[in-house]
């Protein structure tokens, strides 16, 4: 089972579509002054939720600028997008952020999905999942080996590199990737042989299964199962006084969003709604939740989360 004894710990996914710089700069600062534990956004070229015919900032970029301007959180990619670049690039690049951020980067990778994008902007997307999941195994291993300092080599597969160094070293002695998805056969198995974290998804029943998986593929390898720091994504939390309220605040975020649907089973509501919603993924060893904060972020609900309910949920775990 996971580390039962680690603590409750937020994340702010705060969304780069359908904003502008200072809104989301603003978005993220404010998380980072509240007291949340890690800061991300995603790493796609159109958005993803409602019309992708809208604005985006490009992830790292911005994610270099926002570790220059923040002070405290963590800070990665949820997820970072394999097939945008190449691994001895990313491994680069993620080390750069760690010396602006002085020493707070965390190396978010996952395959890749989202085809309109790939094929938009000339970016290789493969024959099919299958594909680009063996091209994220192939790239792993240099991304770890780089950012250890061990001058991969690699001759075959869709990565090539000769001694590749990585200079200046990582602040951190140990840079953490954090690789996302649930699939069962491949990913859960990469997370077991590579991450310091996974992230999953989907509702209580989806993370319950996927973290049987976890542990079969990690008995399988010998891998200590609680060195794997588990984070879910927990969804759009919108915290009001009635749920009525919240729901009207939650839908007009989303129609914010390039006219999205509205999502369902979300943590919205009272402070007592988000928190039994949140307490399953808490009692099963999934500790740190990361929340998505759509542009225009809502402060009152970014607030709360970390000020009424957070203090709920720890007191749970020690109680």
């Amino acid at each position: 089972m996971p580390d039962m004894t680690a603590p409750v710990r937020l994340g702010a996914n705060c969304w780069n579509q359908y904003t502008d710089w200072p809104g989301w700069l603003s978005a993220m600062q404010r998380a980072d002054s509240l007291g949340y534990d890690s800061l991300w956004t995603w790493d796609h070229l159109y958005p993803i939720v409602g019309s992708w015919q809208g604005p985006i900032l490009e992830a790292y970029t911005a994610l270099a600028a926002a570790a220059a301007l923040t002070k405290r959180a963590t800070l990665g990619l949820m997820v970072g997008a394999n097939t945008f670049r190449e691994p001895s690039l990313t491994a680069k690049m993620i080390t750069t952020i760690d010396h602006i951020s002085a020493g707070r980067a965390v190396l978010g990778i996952g395959a890749a999905w989202f085809e309109t994008e790939h094929t938009g902007f000339g970016l290789a997307f493969g024959d099919g999942f299958p594909e680009r999941l063996r091209w994220l195994g192939q790239a792993l291993p240099i991304m770890r080996g780089m950012l250890d300092g061990t001058e991969p080599t690699v001759t075959e597969g869709r990565y090539r590199t000769s001694a590749v160094r990585n200079d200046p070293a990582p602040v951190q002695s140990h840079l953490p990737i954090l690789i996302g998805g649930s699939g069962r056969k491949v990913t859960l198995r990469l997370v077991a042989r590579y991450a310091d974290a996974c992230n999953l998804g989907g509702g209580i029943a989806e993370v319950r299964e996927a973290e049987g998986v976890l542990l079969e593929h990690c008995a399988a390898i010998g891998r200590d199962e609680t060195t794997i720091e588990r984070t879910v994504g927990i969804g759009t939390p919108v915290i009001r006084d009635s749920r009525d309220e919240a729901l009207a605040v939650q839908r007009a975020m989303m129609d914010a969003n390039g006219k999205a649907p509205l999502w369902q089973d979300q943590p919205v509501g009272t402070p007592e709604d988000v928190i039994a919603h949140l307490a399953p993924f808490v009692e099963l060893g999934y500790r740190h939740l990361i929340a998505g904060f759509p542009s225009p972020y809502d402060e009152e609900s970014m607030t709360r989360l970390a000020t009424e309910v957070a203090p709920r949920l720890k007191e749970m775990i020690r109680g």
